[in-house]
């Protein structure tokens, strides 16, 4: 129930699915993993109620555990001020039908309680039943029974159409039939299912209500299954972006979580993620081979080859190729990343860029400065993290070492290779390195032996043969083949 599927696991895509109904209690029953389901709904629907099943007796058990923890199921039902719900409905979902929707929901009860009916199935006509319970109905086409298939008939396997697991009872009915359950079948255990029958045997009037979507009932059993609705749900949710203006390149290759928001005119090229609360404002481009979890981004951005957690990405920003963005990042308008960098907890004001092969962690960043290449903000000193400020109309130079905590103030510049340890005023320059100073044959006396001394050895050897054929400069010199050069 935890596997997470497009933003939900597979119990919370059912919860959200059932929550629009507003009922009164809603009770998940828990059994293997139970810490683990109940940690996880006390996340995501706190007003869900675990109720435990220590021993796995059947779906009837399930439901008799449930009722029992619910306490009775007299008194109003409902929180929806939309709609009055029949005093005593009781809805049953499994837990593994992620692709439900809330309509589909409604429209079960709607029916069951407009027919009056004691019980009413979910069913959906399908190409392969295999492993499905049959819906079996009378001459006159009304409700028989509901048969799983390690019970059925080979003439019942033959039916096509299954059973859902989703059902509408009326609640003091459900309550009396439960108890007359029995152990008398395949697997030993109490069948829901088999609670139609007892009541059709009484003489009650029980439903069919067919699913307008076969697709939205399937559960899954496995993994692979499981892969196999991850792709359903990729289609439902590009298909209904795409319709409602969201330009999806490849939807084949993009995959959007149910909980993201997306505006009209978005670009989303192909081999792209967007995960979790990501929201992505109108105009702008993501892709391709991007992955956005949590992360806001800005009208007519554009996030290129980008990997983003937990940032804000301003209007009209550029970002990319290969760009990371940690957690805390905020790039003001038209701001800009580019090629291998590297940000975290950085704040870069509008306008400002830091184009290529550096790490800002820790700092903040005024308007419209240049931070130069291969450049790192060292913001950590074995022991505490330290911020790193740098004004406006800043230019740095490439290869510089910012030792926080340091401030670099407006219109100031930085020289190549520099290491700034000290604050450096408005409008000054910094420099640390002195003029450049040469070892002569440092390698082969310190290192004697090694690779880069002989490489040394023999790069000395043709200099001093250029040199020496340069002495000679206009003469001809014969090989043994006969052969002039030069």
């Amino acid at each position: 129930m935890l596997h997470p599927l497009l933003g939900r696991t597979l119990v919370g895509h059912v919860l959200a699915a059932a929550e629009p109904l507003g009922a009164e209690r809603t009770i998940v029953v828990v059994g293997h993993g139970a810490e683990q389901v109940s940690a996880h709904l006390a996340d995501v629907a706190p007003y869900a109620e675990p109720v435990l099943q220590a021993s796995q007796n059947g779906t009837g058990h399930a439901v008799r555990i449930a009722l029992e923890a619910a306490g009775g199921v007299e008194g109003p039902v409902s929180r929806s001020p939309e709609r009055s719900v029949s005093r005593s409905t009781v809805v049953v979902l499994n837990g593994d039908v992620p692709l439900l929707r809330p309509e589909t929901v409604a429209a079960l009860v709607a029916a069951h309680e407009a027919g009056g009916a004691a019980a009413t199935v979910l069913a959906a006509e399908v190409d392969d039943p295999t492993g499905l319970g049959r819906i079996v109905r009378d001459a006159s086409g009304a409700l028989e029974r509901v048969v799983e298939e390690r019970d059925a008939t080979p003439e019942q396997r033959a039916i096509r159409e299954i059973n859902a697991g989703i059902y509408a009872f009326e609640g003091g009915l459900l309550r009396a039939a439960l108890g007359k359950l029995s152990t008398d079948n395949d697997q030993g255990e109490e069948y829901l299912t088999d609670v139609f029958g007892l009541l059709a045997t009484d003489g009650r009037p029980v439903a069919v209500h067919v699913a307008d979507d076969a697709i939205q009932t399937l559960g899954c059993n496995d993994r692979a299954e499981l892969a196999g609705l991850r792709r359903l749900l990729r289609d439902r949710v590009n298909t209904a972006w795409m319709r409602s203006g969201v330009t999806i390149l490849d939807p084949a290759t993009t995959w959007i979580d149910v909980t993201v928001t997306l505006e009209p005119d978005v670009v989303i090229d192909q081999n792209s993620q967007l995960r979790g609360a990501t929201a992505v404002a109108a105009g702008a481009t993501v892709g391709p081979d991007v992955t956005l979890v949590d992360t806001v981004v800005g009208a007519g951005a554009s996030v290129v080859r980008a990997h983003a957690v937990g940032a804000e990405v301003g209007p009209e920003v550029t970002i990319g190729p290969y760009a990371s963005l940690r957690p805390g990042t905020r790039l003001a308008r038209k701001a800009k990343l580019g090629t291998f960098v590297e940000t975290k907890n950085a704040a870069i004001g509008e306008g400002s860029k830091v184009p290529h092969l550096t790490y800002v962690g820790d700092a903040t960043i005024g308007e419209f400065s240049n931070i130069g290449a291969a450049s790192v903000f060292v913001n950590y000193d074995g022991v505490a993290k330290h911020h790193t400020t740098i004004g406006s109309h800043v230019r740095t130079g490439s290869d510089n070492m910012f030792i926080a905590p340091v401030e670099v103030g407006d219109g100031a510049y930085t020289g190549a290779g520099t290491v700034v340890r000290e604050d450096v005023p408005p409008g000054a320059l910094a420099v640390s390195g002195g003029p450049q100073r040469i070892f002569p044959d440092w390698t082969e006396r310190k290192r004697p032996g090694t690779p880069p001394a002989e490489a040394a050895r023999r790069a000395k050897e043709r200099e001093r043969e250029a040199q020496h054929d340069g002495g000679d400069a206009g003469q001809p010199r014969t090989t043994s083949g006969d052969t002039a050069t030069e």
